[in-house]
């Protein structure tokens, strides 16, 4: 591959078993701190070779933290240095092994925030949330029909910013309305892969109204 600097003396210390699979995404994290979510090209021996966004294709020879899920432990995070890069494809060896970010470090709360479901080749469906976490979110919607495993894309107001992420229905539940007769309401849970600078903001949005509620009680 082009872009190459050269051999480095790098020792992997993680195994096959600890690496994403080929095919999945992962989110990529820089040493600014800029995240982007990357494909899985090839997952083999030590390394990994990774699709990533022309906008988000790091330096050779610098360092990058892989994540994915752990669930339901958490989340998994891998250091690794970029060797080689070529275009959109860059070759990443880890640089350590493989660590649980423990769910327990995740923040969930929140509730009556905006939120819009978008498909393809459907109308948008409007409703609110029940609960969101960094990687996840419960929320009403009326009148639309979504099944389990399903991709989704949703957009969430929290306070003056808006998050833009893919997600899947994890779960979907019915609830018809009774007082008064209206239209079915569906409870939906979904998982979503949002990268660290979406995270953090959730974290402190999250946060923030904990501390609010608290200030009000």
């Amino acid at each position: 591959m082009a872009g190459s600097a050269g051999p480095m003396s790098l020792v992997a210390m993680t195994t096959l078993a600890q690496l994403p699979d080929a095919g999945s995404y992962v989110e990529m994290t820089a040493s600014d701190e800029q995240a982007a979510r990357v494909r899985v090209v090839h997952a083999g021996g030590v390394g990994l070779t990774l699709s990533t966004p022309l906008a988000a294709v790091p330096r050779v020879g610098s360092s990058v933290t892989l994540r994915w899920s752990a669930a339901p432990r958490g989340r998994f995070a891998l250091p690794c240095a970029v060797v080689e890069v070529e275009e959109n494809r860059v070759e990443v060896l880890p640089a350590g092994e493989a660590h649980v970010e423990q769910q327990r470090h995740f923040v969930r709360g929140g509730g009556g925030e905006q939120i819009i479901l978008r498909r393809d080749g459907w109308i948008d469906a409007h409703g609110w949330v029940r609960d969101i976490s960094e990687h996840s979110a419960r929320a009403h919607f009326e009148g639309t029909n979504v099944v389990e495993g399903e991709d989704l894309r949703l957009w969430i107001q929290l306070g003056s910013e808006i998050i833009n992420v893919p997600a899947t229905a994890s779960r979907v539940a019915m609830l018809p309305q009774q007082v008064p007769p209206g239209p079915m309401s569906v409870e939906i849970v979904a998982v979503f892969d949002s990268g660290e600078s979406q995270a953090r903001l959730i974290r402190r949005y999250v946060m923030r109204q904990q501390l609010l509620s608290r200030s009000r009680a």
